[in-house]
């Protein structure tokens, strides 16, 4: 997951391949409180690991329940509709959890037990009187701990006995049909008799109640419908676990993919995204996404638990749609208007306002951004397509809503080859925390970025970089580390560093499964980065570094290493041979005295003994010897800009880098 402070997406040319999606947040919340207010134990199969998901956890972890996790696999061993008696308070923080705060505030009202349930400062201005309004008109205690209408509240117990079910429980169905939802799941708890909900006006998101209902089922509880009106919980109904239960790919993830299919030309010889998880025939909501993507020219085929989709007609086909019905997914069908060959408009779209954000306006202001001129009213937007050149490279606001961030994503196909800033690219962790990486596994770009940093020996190169790296989410090359690696990897295979066995030396040094992370070294995941230090391992560097195949494969893995979203690299020839198209060249210097001093104090805090003199020394034969060697000579790129950092700290140098880096982006005045 990036959790950098932004992330650059550069051009992107077009995408192909298969992706895995993680399970349903709406599913997961729910099977969630359904196995912890039921009997028994409940073993569930790939729930969502995301930030909503874990807030639910902790909470039901604080309620007794016992929770058990098991490879791809969690157990809940269920409260059986029965809480522990305890007199405690007992604080509940929920984060930006709607499907946990909503249906907790139901259950845990009718649970008996004192609570007080927070979130995030978004979830304080989530409006969520109408839910207990319906709860308190039955008898429930509940207490608003600051705005009213608004989270936190305080939950008091209340025996059952006192509470007034017999006449219907009337709540709005034009807000959110989470409260619907919430009351659903917690009621049962209380039915000793039929006891009966009304809808108020008109019910949105009807596809999620769908959702409510079949689990409903598969927990022992069949409520009765009529219409979209009236439901009625049986009485004597109880919660029993289904003692398994698998959670379907979320839909609404899978819009993103499905949109890039519809956008995206193939690559590398492939055609098409291939979604593995979710079918046609799934029971969200979302899952009608497709109809719309049909609409807008997408070609769509689907199985039980897959979808495939490929360009169809291009430009996209304009469309005017009532997006009631999937809510979440519609906002990705915003952004595929920006393909369109006319204005669309997504209608019935009120509930955008009271999400994570207030979905219709942020959806306004980022689409203008980018260029595109939009029109917004209470509940409907109309976004006009961009022509090749009105698009803008924007830095998009994310508005901590996890699903700003993913949809825009799909800005980067653009036309003009722009790229796109997504502003803390973390919030994807709510429902979707490996979204960007998903993305990046089948996308390919033009031209992916590169920031070389070289110097001398003891510079700091080596840091710098992998800070750089890390604060701009990029991968790090660290090329110092290659010939060593290489022998290491030499030695293990038990072969010999010789003319004789070149070729396969080489072979083995092209196929090095590396990577540098955390400042560690991994060989096929194995941390080497001590074994790589020693005086043997040294040794065999040189050996293998003689060989002039070996060069060539490890000239070759080090352009692989050139992957989505960017790359910095440091080491002595990285902006002169490997990478002589990068963006931003750096070259770090300091003066041998101060690299001496700097790689004496490395070395005592290891235990090594050494000398200044001795250091320093050392560094000045080193250079002499880098910068006259015949092949790839210690020198700076004619375009790189030089920085010495004799009297700089790291974070000085670090800093004067990421400007560098922000003055060459088109993003400064975005």
């Amino acid at each position: 997951m990036f959790s950098t402070a932004f992330l650059d997406l550069p051009p992107l040319a077009g995408a192909a391949g298969t992706v895995r999606l993680p399970g349903s947040k709406s599913i997961s919340n729910r099977v969630l409180l359904l196995a912890a207010l039921a009997s028994g134990t409940t073993t569930i199969h790939d729930l969502l690991d995301s930030d909503d998901t874990r807030v639910m956890l902790d909470a039901l972890r604080a309620l007794g329940c016992g929770v058990d996790p098991a490879g791809s696999t969690l157990r809940i061993t269920g409260l059986g509709g029965q809480l522990k008696p305890s007199e405690a308070l007992l604080p509940l923080f929920l984060g930006n959890a709607g499907t946990a705060m909503r249906p907790l505030t139901a259950a845990l009202s009718l649970l008996g037990g004192e609570f007080e349930l927070s979130g995030v400062p978004r979830m304080h201005e989530r409006p969520i009187g109408d839910l207990v309004d319906a709860l308190t008109q039955l008898g429930c205690r509940i207490d608003y701990l600051g705005n009213p209408g608004y989270p936190p509240l305080r939950i008091h117990p209340v025996p059952h006995g006192d509470l007034a079910l017999d006449a219907p429980i009337r709540v709005r169905g034009d807000v959110s049909s989470q409260f619907l939802t919430a009351l659903l799941l917690g009621l049962p708890l209380a039915a000793a008799n039929d006891i009966v909900i009304e809808v108020v006006g008109e019910l949105i998101s009807k596809p999620y109640i769908e959702i409510t209902l079949n689990l409903l089922a598969r927990f022992g509880i069949q409520v009765h419908r009529d219409g979209w009106e009236r439901f009625t919980i049986p009485a004597g109904s109880r919660y029993s676990s289904p003692g398994e239960i698998h959670v379907e790919a979320d839909a609404s993830s899978a819009s993103y993919f499905i949109a890039l299919g519809a956008i995206a030309t193939g690559v590398s010889g492939k055609e098409g995204i291939r979604i593995e998880g979710v079918g046609a025939d799934s029971i969200q909501g979302d899952i009608r996404f497709i109809d719309a993507a049909r609409q807008m020219g997408a070609l769509v085929d689907s199985g039980p638990n897959w979808l495939e989709i490929r360009r169809g007609a291009w430009p996209l086909k304009a469309i005017d749609i009532d997006a009631n019905h999937i809510p979440d997914a519609a906002m990705t069908l915003a952004v595929m208007a920006l393909y369109a060959d006319g204005p669309t408009t997504l209608r019935n779209i009120a509930s955008w306002r009271v999400k994570e954000t207030d979905r219709i306006d942020a959806m306004a202001n980022e689409l203008r951004k980018l260029g595109a001129t939009v029109e917004a009213g209470p509940d409907f937007i109309r976004v006009h397509p961009l022509a090749q050149a009105g698009w803008l490279p924007a830095s998009i606001r994310t508005y901590d809503d996890h699903r700003v961030a993913m949809c825009f994503s799909l800005a980067a196909f653009n036309p003009a080859g722009v790229p796109v800033r997504i502003l803390d690219p973390h919030c994807v962790a709510k429902t979707f925390p490996d979204y960007f990486e998903t993305l990046f596994s089948v996308a390919e770009a033009a031209e992916v970025p590169v920031i070389c940093i070289d110097g001398p020996t003891a510079s700091g190169k080596g840091t710098l970089a992998a800070e750089v790296a890390r604060l701009l989410g990029y991968h790090y090359l660290d090329s110092g580390s290659l010939y060593r690696v290489t022998g290491l990897a030499v030695r293990r295979a038990g072969l010999n560093a010789d003319a004789q066995h070149e070729a396969e030396v080489a072979a083995l040094a092209a196929a090095l499964p590396l990577q540098f992370t955390e400042g560690k070294v991994l060989l096929d995941g194995e941390d080497v980065s001590d074994e790589i230090r020693t005086e043997a391992a040294g040794m065999d560097a040189s050996r293998v570094s003689a060989l002039p195949a070996v060069r060539e494969a490890l000239l070759a893995l080090q352009q692989r290493f050139r992957q989505l979203p960017g790359l910095v690299a440091d080491g002595r020839d990285m902006g002169t041979v490997i990478f002589p198209d990068a963006a931003l060249k750096v070259f770090l210097t300091a003066s041998a005295a101060q690299r001496a001093e700097r790689r004496h104090k490395q070395l005592i805090s290891k235990g090594i003994s050494t000398t200044l003199d001795s250091l320093r020394s050392d560094l000045e034969a080193r250079d002499a010897r880098d910068s006259s060697r015949s092949v790839a000579p210690l020198k700076p790129a004619q375009d790189a800009r030089h920085l010495d950092n004799s009297q700089l700290s790291i974070e000085q140098s670090i800093d004067t880098v990421l400007d560098w880096w922000q003055q060459i982006r088109p993003f400064k005045h975005a």
